[in-house]
């Protein structure tokens, strides 16, 4: 069946709102609502705020393309908003995406089903630093519920480590310490059931850091990515498992790391991932034949058609 523009009624495409991640999600929610209307949909921007529910039921939208970044957007609660109204939306549901958006429940799941991750420990109290300490130095510091790199750091002594715990803390009561992981940084990008090619990111930065994602011009992206193709669909097959495993679907990104003997490990889960000109699904759909506007018509089919 072929579907139109009209098929999809009048559609919200949500951006901003509340979380860290604001002005990423506003970039990245301005250049899908232009793609949408340049393929003839009914679209409108809506920045989000705690009166969102009623503006789309007054406004009478049809459905809502999320580009909601971080919490608020990406954890499950503006998905489990929009399901007690009815209105469809892109993406992932609540439970993936609430568990996507928990790195540290998220790799729980992924170590318990056997799949590859870094060694990890949540920081809780003071006395869980040294816990963390017993995985080895350097280490990695984040927030466990916050995207784009926010409040993460690289560790290399208890001094640091103490002084990173803190000021992650500033963002999320949870905190992870995980091990370090030298080697190569690879994105896996999810259109429906598909794995599109891998992207290599090079840094000259410590690590894939919030001004390395959003500002830098010195962020090197290979696509291709370089690897051998029986190399790549492993990585691809393993992105995929980790991605259903969370229960995640419609679109989203997985991220994993290659250490130095080239063994995979997988880093996150990303169930709204960034649209703006620095971001990654974009530039994979383009290795895979499909230009910006098609992509995001490809994902406002993930919530469905008709009213």
């Amino acid at each position: 069946m072929t579907v139109k523009a009209a098929d999809f009624g009048k559609v919200a495409v949500l951006m901003g709102g509340l979380s860290a991640e604001r002005e990423v999600s506003l970039q990245g929610g301005q250049a899908v609502l232009e793609a949408l209307v340049r393929r003839g949909v009914d679209a409108h921007g809506v920045d989000v705020g705690r009166d969102v529910l009623s503006l789309l039921q007054q406004e009478q939208y049809d459905r809502a393309f999320i580009m909601l970044h971080g919490r608020g957007g990406e954890d499950g609660v503006i998905q489990g908003a929009l399901e007690n109204i009815g209105m469809p939306y892109t993406g992932c549901g609540v439970a993936g995406s609430a568990l996507g958006m928990d790195k540290y429940r998220c790799k729980l799941l992924w170590a318990g089903l056997g799949l590859p991750t870094a060694e990890f420990v949540m920081l809780e109290q003071a006395a869980d630093l040294e816990r963390a300490e017993a995985l080895g130095f350097p280490l990695m510091i984040k927030p466990s519920h916050e995207g784009s790199s926010i409040g993460m750091a690289k560790v290399e002594s208890g001094q640091q480590l103490e002084e990173a715990w803190r000021q992650a803390a500033g963002y999320d009561i949870e905190v992870m310490a995980e091990r370090w992981i030298s080697g190569a940084e690879y994105t896996a990008s999810i259109l429906d059931d598909q794995v599109l090619p891998l992207i290599r990111i090079e840094t000259p930065n410590t690590f894939y850091d919030y001004e390395a994602k959003y500002q830098a011009d010195s962020t090197a992206y290979h696509c291709p990515c370089g690897l051998a193709s029986d190399q790549e669909e492993a990585l691809k097959r393993l992105a995929g498992q980790a991605f259903r495993a969370v229960g995640a679907s419609g679109w989203g990104r997985v991220d994993i790391m290659l250490d130095e003997a080239g063994a995979p490990y997988l880093l996150e889960v990303n169930t709204v991932p960034g649209m703006t000109s620095h971001s990654l699904v974009p530039m994979a759909a383009r290795e895979a034949g499909i230009d910006f506007d098609e992509l995001v018509w490809r994902i406002l089919l993930t919530s469905g058609t008709g009213s």
